[in-house]
């Protein structure tokens, strides 16, 4: 196995502030342990935690906790996005960050290249109604045009029963198919950010 070290980032996007329990929290800090076990270390952010303000750039003005989040996604190699799914959605806080993410397209390196150029994305999604596909496509389409990279099997997810209120983090044992899905989402998202280490994107 390719032993370069790299770096990751969680961006909770639950609506819940600590220090309450979250099953997002819980799938993104799963996704962390196991890339850990691909040799990346990491962090999480519960992103509801900072005043993140609305907007389209990098640094909203005085007060503003994104360029802060920001240092932080620009020093990892993956980016991990965890959501519940709300109303068929990703939830308000995911789409915000999403919002300060488009920020980026402004943004480029001395060779002209967006600084997200070279990064991986993936994704977590949880909720109690069906959604987890339609959810992902969506981040899997915004985190790629500001510039993020997809492994294969770039999302791990869980869903439970429609109408129903059990929650994934008040489950007995993570679900074997969850958990393999979510080594799997480890191992390729490691791979790639290891290879585009080593080979960067061209310039245009």
């Amino acid at each position: 196995m390719d032993n370069t070290p790299l770096r990751a980032l969680a961006l909770v996007c639950t609506l819940n502030r600590s220090p309450a329990r979250s099953s997002s929290q819980l799938l993104a800090e799963q996704t962390l342990q196991a890339l850990r076990e691909q040799g990346v270390t990491g962090e999480s952010v519960r992103v509801v935690d900072h005043d993140v303000r609305p907007g389209v750039s990098v640094n909203m003005g005085d007060g503003d906790a994104w360029p802060a989040i920001r240092e932080k996604i620009l020093a990892a190699d993956i980016l991990v996005l965890s959501t519940p799914i709300w109303l068929g959605h990703p939830c308000s806080v995911t789409q915000r960050v999403l919002e300060r993410l488009d920020g980026e397209l402004s943004e480029s390196d001395d060779q002209g290249r967006p600084l997200t150029y070279g990064k991986v994305a993936a994704v977590c999604v949880v909720g109690n109604e069906d959604g987890a596909h339609k959810v992902s496509a969506d981040l899997f389409q915004a985190l790629n045009d500001v510039g993020f990279s997809l492994a294969a099997g770039a999302v791990t997810y869980w869903v439970g029963e429609a109408m129903q209120g059990t929650d994934y983090q008040d489950l007995d044992n993570t679900p074997e198919a969850v958990a393999t899905t979510t080594k799997t989402l480890a191992s390729n998202a490691a791979h790639l950010a290891r290879n585009l280490r080593a080979a960067p994107f061209p310039a245009a």
